[in-house]
């Protein structure tokens, strides 16, 4: 049982990334389960894509981009779905301690705090609230984070899941699902002798590469010791699903059963094959055929891709980013300007409309 507040996946990755943080990045613990990170933050990030890629095209944005680049203090990690926070702290005594950093770094960003998230108890939701409402009156701005798929395991078996879908929609499903007929699926713990193999290791940190370089969005680049330390880890849960088309691997992901939750983590892919045999949609299967199998609660499928997991049946639960920004003038703009930052926010309200 977690007794810090904000857990959906083990300590294990948290350990992991303070060891071994992303390319560029600085990781650290302030406090007893308090954990930071700094970078030079790109403010064009999690810009609307289109924009941000109309921005980016203007001439001589390799001159200017520097601009848009600020040294940038974090409080979390993005190795999971929320910011884990002590329970030993009240919102208060957590604020007193980032302030100093307010005054250090151009942005402070306490990230990803959940906003009435059924993957959490009520307490975690009922602190995070405090922590938002005490924030903002200290001058920080609440800025909407991003979509957090998840589907609730509350169906009878597959085709009771299939069911809820229109029947062109279902027919579409259960034809690219006939690819699983033609590929072995092998499920591996982590801390498996299979892990301790370099090429093994070098070639599922090649497979991530490549979702990491197909991606929109280029922020945490994780280490191939990372990737080895978590997979290595015994005792945490973690499962490796792994897909094979005879001897070549495909693709696989890295999820934990965590809190009777199936956090899917990681992805790797080899484009070519795995767009050929549809794995995207196979592997949403195999993974919520896992679910319930074991009688897990729910699935949580991570913050990339809404459009195309709001289209495989999943809901979502959203966040908050509390920012602090030094300078006046760029809180000046910011706060004009936070809504092209919310992304995932203007997708959903353009679903419900």
């Amino acid at each position: 049982m977690d007794t810090d507040f904000n857990h959906v996946e083990p300590q294990c990755l948290v350990d992991a990334f303070l060891k071994h943080p992303p390319n560029a990045f600085e990781a650290q613990t302030l406090d007893v389960s308090f954990y930071a990170f700094s970078t030079q933050f790109n403010l064009l990030t999690t810009l609307d894509a289109p924009l941000r890629k109309k921005i980016q095209s203007v001439l001589g944005y390799q001159y200017w981009q520097r601009f848009v680049h600020f040294p940038t203090q974090f409080i979390g990690t993005t190795v999971t779905e929320y910011t884990p926070l002590p329970h030993t702290h009240t919102a208060q005594q957590l604020l007193e301690q980032i302030q100093p950093f307010c005054q250090k770094q151009s942005l402070t960003i306490i990230k990803d705090l959940p906003i009435q998230s059924p993957l959490l108890p009520e307490k975690d939701n009922l602190f995070s609230q405090a922590l938002i409402q005490s924030a903002q009156q200290r001058g920080f701005l609440a800025v909407e984070g991003q979509a957090l798929a998840y589907v609730k395991i509350d169906f009878a078996d597959q085709n009771d899941f299939l069911n809820r879908f229109s029947k062109s929609r279902r027919k579409n499903l259960k034809r690219k699902l006939k690819h699983l007929d033609e590929l072995h699926v092998e499920i591996k713990h982590t801390g498996d002798a299979y892990f301790q193999n370099t090429d093994t290791l070098q070639q599922l940190y090649a497979l991530y590469l490549e979702v990491y370089q197909q991606s929109d969005i280029h922020f945490d680049l994780l280490s191939l010791e990372f990737f080895r330390t978590i997979l290595q880890e015994s005792g945490q849960q973690g499962r490796v699903f792994m897909y094979w088309k005879d001897d070549t691997l495909i693709g696989y992901n890295i999820c934990y059963v965590h809190n009777n939750t199936l956090v899917d983590k990681y992805i790797g892919l080899n484009y070519s094959l795995a767009l050929d045999y549809n794995l995207y949609f196979i592997s949403w299967f195999v993974n919520l055929d896992y679910a319930k199998t074991h009688h897990l609660d729910f699935y949580v499928a991570g913050w990339t891709d809404p459009e195309v997991k709001a289209q495989l049946g999943a809901q979502f639960t959203f966040t908050q980013h509390l920012v602090w920004v030094k300078s006046p003038m760029l809180r000046f703009i910011l706060k004009k300007f936070r809504h092209l930052f919310e992304s995932d926010a203007h997708w959903h309200q353009q679903q419900d409309t």
